[in-house]
């Protein structure tokens, strides 16, 4: 966390803690909110190496210190007199390294292709409502400004990203001017007077481009007045750039939403803010006036009073381009002719407007560093060595902060020196996940300034292992504030919101401290006003420190107030952690209630099956049974109806035999008996054949549930019986690999055993050899020693056969 008690006014020092307390408070609770939503992306870093002018290789300048492997990878050769390699010699570092990059683009690289391959894609997402950062680095005279620019027949990154932003919004561009960006991430809404201010401002910037270039003087030698780059250096009229034209020669309907296009030029010169599009006191001992970095309500750092000119088409953006380099801070150094000796910020806003409303504003911004560089090769003194001090000052601050993001996912109490620069305050909101970050690193290929270059490349090395965490609802994604003429927020309806304007804080609250005021000859009253004015302020002293104690009390309970939320999220994410542990408890728990009810249903309808199971012989022998039963029903069938048909033939005959007059009283008897008998044998058959039906009916029900029955059991055993036959090819499976391994064990064991005979025979070999080696030794000792008997022989025959059997039987494992 960041200090702020040396930047507080003696009047509102109170209001400044307040303020500090909200804003970490605000983006502490903002980082916890999206934390979960948030993607990572890792910081793209570029590099181009510039190709040799004429001057360089007449120098033999052309040592192949830098040599590019293929598309992603760099390698630096040390060369001949340079401390790089001296260091090596001496044991200290290497003479060779090896850098990667995103992607390298060498010499022969074009503006359009080098566009292309590297911030086209950013330029697409600013149109989309992100915030972009576009920075160059490297050592003067590597090509920075050139790579930014370009020339007027191959424009840079700046002119190729204004025509495609016009291209975009080509008939849908807002007309009027009353829009403007305001603060940070503000937009202010401007009345008919301020419309025509607008106007008038702008008008009077294009009228700097027709002045006389006489109106500047150059100052001559090492005067403290810098040099303005030349006019003729750049110019863009010439460039076949497609115009934009009003909406209402292109479309004949407006569409819903309509975009303007505002920008702005500062440089950051001596640590200083200076605004481009400024005109230059002609006066010699007039400074320019130094803008405030300053801070809104939200944390945001901006710069107070920078002028912002609502653009219409491409030539006007190049317009304001060659405006800001005539005024920007240049000079001759011995490296270059023209060397920058600030840092330029180029910034672009687009405003999204939907009928009355703002619904987005997007910011891009390219920012050409100034070279880094040693003194003693550019030969700087003077002003020149200031200008190189506050340079390469802010520089390192750049590498600190960068070297802090890479390392503040690992370490969460990290400090980060964004404050101490100018430069890395300014982008302090990007580096910190409201936008995206990419890197231009800009090399040349001379051995005199290899040590330089071999910087630059560890600081690019540093730079690639920043992973930029950028939530995906980010603050830009939501919908400006609107605010009127005087600062104070609206409400929609335009009506003043009085939460909204108590919550707001004011300009003057959230200043930079710097004492900008110009001491000169005064007069003595206004010395003596001096005096007492320095009197109050050493009383107001000793006050201040009571504030500085308050402020560092508050800043100890923002620390607390960090570790507490920290804290509170680690402890939500272990509840987000045990939440998804016991929901995939509770998920395996009903797959076991599920897959034990399937079970249970399972084994239920196994009992069912077998309480209803007939088995199949019996149910065969049952319809053998029924089938006999049916037999029998035809037979007594067929019976009855002989017996019918007799008994109609017997009751013809005693009709026949009533009427005759003499029938036989002897037979009538008997045929009457046997006709009963008949009638009764035939009742019987017929109550026998109504049960016989009964019985088959009540059968073939039964046959009907044995079927369903049958068919269930039979899908079931289906269903077992391939379940068996993949258990059965497992088995099978597993028999073959257990056949196969125990071939292999076999083979394994042969060879075994026929190493272990060549072995034997190689022990034997090496004894039956070992007695006549022995003897070769003994000779050869008996030749060297004298006498022959002795101390000195026996010892070595106790040597040579302590060691001799070892060798030899260390032999054959070889």
């Amino acid at each position: 966390m960041e200090s702020t008690r040396n930047e507080l006014h003696l009047g509102n020092s109170h209001k400044g803690g307040l303020s500090d307390i909200s804003t970490i408070s605000s983006i502490v609770s903002t980082q916890s909110e999206t934390i979960g939503s948030a993607e990572q992306h890792q910081l793209k870093v570029y590099l181009r190496v510039r190709p040799f002018s004429k001057e360089e290789i007449s120098n033999d300048e052309d040592q192949g210190c830098v040599v590019l492997e293929n598309a992603h990878t760099a390698s630096l050769q040390a060369p001949k007199g340079s401390a790089t390699l001296k260091s090596s010699e001496k044991g200290i570092g290497q003479a060779l390294h090896k850098f990667t990059f995103s992607q390298i683009f060498g010499p022969e690289t074009d503006q359009a292709s080098f566009f292309g391959s590297t911030i086209k894609s950013q330029v697409q997402d600013f149109l989309e409502g992100k915030n972009a950062l576009i920075f160059t680095y490297g050592v003067t005279n590597a090509g920075k400004t050139h790579t930014i620019q370009g020339s007027h027949k191959d424009p840079g990154l700046l002119p190729r990203a204004i025509n495609v932003i016009f291209e975009h919004i080509k008939g849908k561009q807002y007309d009027q001017m009353d829009l403007k960006p305001y603060l940070s991430s503000d937009v202010q809404y401007l009345d008919p007077n301020q419309v025509k201010q607008e106007k008038s401002s702008k008008a009077a910037v294009f009228a700097l481009l027709k002045e006389e270039t006489e109106q500047y003087p150059k100052a001559s030698g090492g005067s403290a007045n810098t040099s303005t780059s030349s006019t003729s250096s750049l110019c863009f009229s010439s460039v076949s750039y497609d115009q934009t034209v009003d909406s209402t020669e292109t479309a004949p309907e407006k569409e819903r939403h309509q975009f303007s296009v505002w920008v702005s030029f500062y440089e950051i010169y001596n640590e200083s803010v200076y605004d481009l599009l400024q005109p230059i006191p002609c006066a010699k001992n007039k400074k320019r006036n130094a803008l405030r970095v300053c801070e809104d309500s939200s944390g945001n750092s901006y710069v107070r009073d920078l002028k912002w000119i609502n653009i219409q088409n491409v030539e006007q953006g190049c317009r304001i381009l060659r405006i800001g380099n005539k005024n920007r801070s240049a000079a001759s150094t011995k490296l270059n002719q023209s060397s920058s000796r600030s840092h330029s910020i180029f910034t672009i806003k687009l405003l999204k407007i939907e009928g009355p409303e703002v619904q987005r504003i997007s910011e891009l911004s390219l920012c050409d560093l100034a070279g880094s560089e040693r003194c003693n090769k550019t030969k700087t003194f003077g002003e020149r060595l200031k200008e190189a001090g506050n340079i390469n000052n802010s520089l390192l601050i750049l590498g600190k902060c960068i070297a802090g993001l890479r390392h503040s996912d690992r370490i969460k109490s990290n400090y980060i020196p964004f404050r101490e620069s100018k430069l890395t305050r300014l982008f302090q909101s990007v580096f910190c996940g409201k936008g995206r970050a990419c890197m231009i690193v800009n090399i040349n290929q001379c051995a005199s300034t290899y040590d330089e270059t071999l910087h630059v490349m560890k600081f690019s090395a540093v730079a690639k292992q920043v992973v930029q965490i950028i939530p995906t609802k980010s603050l830009e994604s939501l919908a400006p504030r609107l605010v009127g003429r005087d600062g104070k927020p609206f409400l929609k309806n335009g009506v003043i919101d009085g939460e909204a304007l108590d919550s707001f804080l004011s300009e003057e609250e959230l200043l930079d401290e710097e004492d900008e005021a110009e001491m000169s000859i005064l007069p003595q009253e206004e010395l003596l006003n001096i005096i007492e004015n320095l009197k109050e302020k050493l009383l107001a002293e000793r006050r201040k420190n009571l504030v500085q104690e308050i402020e560092i009390r508050k800043e100890m309970g923002d620390a607390m107030l960090q570790q507490l939320m920290e804290s509170e999220e680690l402890r939500s994410r272990q509840i987000a952690e045990l939440k998804e542990g016991y929901e995939e408890k509770l998920e395996n728990t009903f797959e076991l209630y599920k897959d034990a009810l399937k079970e249970h249903a399972y084994q239920c309808a196994l009992e069912q099956i077998e309480d209803q199971y007939v088995p199949v012989d019996e149910f065969f022998a049952e319809q053998e049974k029924v089938e006999e039963l049916r037999r029998k029903v035809m037979e007594l069938e067929q019976k009855l109806q002989g017996s019918t048909e007799a008994l109609s033939v017997a009751l013809t005959v005693e009709s026949a035999v009533q009427c005759s007059p003499d029938p036989p009283a002897q037979e009538a008897p008997q045929e009457l008996e046997k006709y009963k008998a008949l009638y009764e044998a035939k009742c019987t058959a017929e109550n026998l054949c109504e049960r016989k039906e009964e019985t088959i009916q009540s059968l073939e029900r039964k046959i009907e549930e044995l079927t369903e029955t049958l068919q269930e059991a039979g899908e079931s055993f289906l269903e077992k019986s391939a379940e068996i036959e993949t258990l059965k090819k497992r088995v099978a499976d597993q028999a073959h690999e257990m056949d196969r391994l125990q071939n292999d064990l076999a083979e394994k064991e042969s060879l075994v055993s026929s190493l272990r005979e060549e072995l034997t025979k190689l022990s034997k070999e090496s004894s039956s050899q070992s007695k006549p080696r022995k003897g070769l030794l003994a000779n050869i000792k008996e030749s060297v020693t004298s006498p022959r008997k002795g101390p000195l022989s026996r010892t070595l025959r106790k040597s040579v056969r302590a060691t001799t059997p070892s060798t030899l039987k260390k032999k054959p494992c070889h």
